[in-house]
């Protein structure tokens, strides 16, 4: 089985490359987080989420704006987000809204860990799928899954934990495998940029409360 049968993408690898490297810029938001006060950050991204969402619906109900919109960013989207039916939401889009909402939601460490996975693993996994992919797993290919779970592992290595307990970094390497299953079989009915760190997020928190509770108040940042 070919790779674009794996993963039927319909925007080409160049086109690819480009995408994933505008959304790698999103690794700003968790920066950003860690420094500034948490109501600042919130006020931001939720400025640049309804300045996106604005925009991206904007694009299916006015000619004025799709005119100006699409030759702009058309040649990055994929076709279920310029079908003119179903007016979905791009990428790009997603991704604000499962930032702020995770942001919202998510003890600061949590959160941390949860969207960096979904902007670094995605994206290699997107990368090596498409270009490497040879063997079906699930909804995609195995290559691309395993990507996915190994650089999530190393984000789970290398992000601030509560206090550096052991069984914290076992919750990480638990929470992003299952977070690739979930980038797997998200394809097709639902957009990953959401899926992935709503569910890493959740069996993160879940893990520090049941079996770590006495850790919970160390999950916020210090400023």
């Amino acid at each position: 089985m070919s790779t674009k049968e794996i993963q039927q993408d319909d925007i080409n690898y160049r086109d690819e490359v480009i995408r994933k490297s505008i959304h790698l810029c999103s690794l700003s938001i968790p920066i950003l987080a860690a420094y500034l006060p948490h109501s600042l950050s919130a006020y931001i991204l939720g400025g640049i989420t309804l300045f996106a969402l604005l925009l991206d619906l904007s694009r299916h109900y006015l000619p004025s704006v799709a005119k100006i919109f699409y030759p702009v960013f058309g040649f990055m989207m994929r076709k279920h987000e310029v079908d003119a039916k179903k007016k979905n939401l791009n990428g790009a889009t997603y991704v604000l809204l499962s930032a702020l909402i995770c942001f919202l939601i998510f003890p600061e460490k949590i959160f941390a860990v949860a969207f960096t996975v979904l902007i670094i693993s995605d994206t290699l996994a997107a990368l090596i799928g498409r270009k490497f992919g040879k063997h079906k797993f699930l909804a995609k290919s195995l290559e691309g899954t395993l990507t996915f779970f190994v650089s999530a592992v190393v984000v789970v290595l290398l992000t601030p934990k509560a206090s550096n307990l052991p069984m914290e970094y076992v919750f990480g390497i638990i929470a992003v495998a299952i977070g690739a299953i979930v980038e797997n079989i998200s394809f097709g009915w639902a957009d990953d940029n959401f899926s992935i760190p709503i569910s890493i997020g959740f069996l993160l928190w879940g893990c520090y409360y049941y079996f770590l509770p006495g850790q919970l108040q160390y999950l916020d940042y210090i400023k």
